[in-house]
């Protein structure tokens, strides 16, 4: 069980990452599994276009950013110790919450949401 209440404080700890954002963008998800933001801007396909998102599982704490997929260059300069929790194009996976990359990942959502409104994506 420790193991879950870890996972639940590195969940916390991402959320908050997203939290601000929450007043400029659509809260699809928000439980003890997981948290997502999109904005309310439509695809061709009539869904949202996806933001950011915090999901729980059982080995690690997962931090989905899609901007970063969109404009991969917003990870240009990212530590080489973020840069190993990347799994895929635009997540990045947790087990711990580690103050320097939680604050490294503020700053690169923070990068990201001013990219998607210069794109006027949201």
């Amino acid at each position: 069980m420790a193991a879950r209440t870890s996972f639940d404080e590195v969940s916390s700890a991402l959320k908050s990452i997203l939290t601000p954002y929450a007043k400029d963008l659509v809260v699809d998800r928000a439980s003890a599994m997981g948290y997502a933001l999109s904005t309310s801007h439509l695809l061709p396909n009539g869904q949202k276009l996806f933001f950011a998102g915090v999901r729980k599982g059982k080995s690690y704490v997962s931090f989905y950013l899609m901007p970063v997929y969109m404009f991969p260059e917003l990870l240009d300069g990212v530590s080489p110790t973020l840069s190993k929790r990347m799994q895929g194009k635009s997540c990045f996976n947790f087990k711990t919450a580690d103050p320097a990359m939680l604050k490294e990942l503020a700053k690169l959502t923070k990068a990201s949401f001013a990219r998607y409104k210069k794109e006027k994506l949201l």
